[in-house]
């Protein structure tokens, strides 16, 4: 990475970086682009590809469609309704 490849990530995450912070960030993915090739160099062909660094597990309910409450008790919370809806006040004339 250079300078000239540095530009458009600064306008397109709108930042204001000045000479010294430049330099840095660039002195910083030159690092970055120098370890990735020292990785390059290991044989990683027998290696099992990982989705995450911790297995993951959902602990979250099944989504099963259900009608928690009935239409009767929720029109009764409502202070006017009609039909089968809750009927709102105006907001606009």
């Amino acid at each position: 990475m250079n300078r000239k490849d540095l530009l458009p990530l600064e306008k397109v995450n709108q930042l204001e970086l000045d000479e010294a912070e430049r330099s840095r960030l660039l002195e910083y993915f030159s690092r970055l682009q120098e370890e990735e090739k020292t990785l390059s160099a290991f044989d990683t062909s027998t290696v099992e590809k990982m989705v995450h660094v911790v297995d993951m597990t959902n602990v979250l309910r099944e989504d099963v469609s259900k009608q928690p409450l009935s239409r009767e008790s929720l029109l009764e919370g409502a202070p006017e309704h009609t039909d089968s809806y809750w009927q709102v006040p105006r907001l606009i004339e």
